[in-house]
């Protein structure tokens, strides 16, 4: 008999063929394929196997159940879940924008605010993504289509983010941090757009793996400000 099964927590390959031969380990187990953009694992088994045995072989950074458990689980989950989850993104966020308010406040400058903002922006997020270098370039090559492709950019993308703060607060060669803005942000919404199109249920990567936040429109959103605010400041507006 054949059934698929929904798992949790992988984020890369290795994470892949860790689930398929810890499930293969079972004795009535007779064939494993796991699918890790889907988070499935498709098991053919002499006999049916109890889902908390299935678990129970796992390493505990996976969660396995059924399909029908997931049906349950989607439909008690409520939008102040979805909040909750992404609550860690929204403080940041804010912090962020107070911060780069009172930088400001007392002599109002719009171009400083976002070139601030900008900077804070992507030192914070560089450093969260720097708390787990291993796995981030995998996590955020499963909806970056650059990083997809070139294996090498998920793991300059810190950096990146590390060097563009800089320039920002520092008011260093704005324009060129501003071109490298655009790009690298338009590059990540499309992976991000196709992501919530596709209705996939992935990790985003943009606070690193360190802290597990759900892909949803708070993403395409936070990128969309960045986005907005290069153009206004390419175009002097």
């Amino acid at each position: 008999m054949t059934q698929t099964y929904t798992v949790t927590g992988m984020t890369c390959g290795g994470c892949q063929a860790s689930v398929t031969k810890h499930l293969s380990s079972l004795d009535q187990v007779e064939h494993v394929v796991v699918n890790l953009e889907k988070e499935e694992a498709l098991i053919t088994s002499k006999s049916p196997i109890e889902t908390s045995l299935l678990q129970e072989v796992l390493p505990e950074k996976f969660t396995l159940f059924t399909k029908a458990a997931q049906s349950n689980i989607k439909e008690a989950t409520k939008e102040k879940t979805k909040l909750q989850q992404l609550q860690p993104l929204l403080l940041i966020l804010g912090y962020i924008s107070t911060a780069s308010i009172l930088l400001h406040y007392r002599d109002w400058s719009t171009q400083g605010f976002m070139l601030d903002f900008m900077g804070l922006f992507f030192i914070v997020f560089s450093f969260f993504k720097l708390l787990d270098l291993k796995n981030f370039p995998n996590s955020f090559a499963m909806y970056d289509p650059l990083a997809k492709r070139v294996t090498i950019y998920g793991w300059m993308y810190p950096f990146i983010e590390t060097a563009l703060g800089l320039m920002f607060l520092m008011r260093f060669e704005i324009s060129i941090a501003l071109t490298i803005t655009l790009v690298i942000l338009s590059i990540t919404t499309l992976g991000v757009t196709k992501t919530l199109l596709d209705k996939k249920s992935i990790q985003c990567a943009c606070l690193g793996t360190a802290l597990k936040l759900p892909m949803t429109e708070a993403t395409f959103i936070e990128n969309a400000i960045m986005l907005v605010m290069a153009i206004k400041m390419i175009s002097g507006a």
